[in-house]
């Protein structure tokens, strides 16, 4: 699977920024991240996902910006879809393993 190393919450968390904030830039402040860090990080997904997730805009009068790709969006869902299904099992895997504490033995 090309994307295997290119999620994790450190690239949700800076695309979610992103998202709300509509700037790779604002969004590696608002994380006290330093602008390259962010960029390399999207570049680096975007390479292992074998698609872009960012659509940027050039600064001028107006301003430039970011919006996620529909790709992006996607990748979110499915993230975050995969942390709940990983939460759920988590938890249940607990209780198989460890549920012999609450039984008092």
């Amino acid at each position: 699977m090309r994307g295997e190393k290119a999620s994790g919450p450190g690239v949700a968390r800076l695309l979610e920024a992103v998202d709300e904030l509509h700037s790779l830039r604002s969004a590696a402040q608002s994380m006290n991240m330093a602008y390259s860090k962010a960029w390399a990080i999207v570049h680096g997904a975007e390479q292992g996902f074998g698609c872009k997730l960012l659509h940027s805009t050039i600064g001028g009068a107006g301003g430039g910006g970011a919006v996620l790709t529909d790709e992006a969006r996607q990748i979110m869902d499915a993230y975050g879809e995969y942390c709940r299904r990983l939460n759920e099992y988590g938890q249940t895997l607990f209780g198989e393993l460890f549920g012999f504490c609450a039984k008092g033995e």
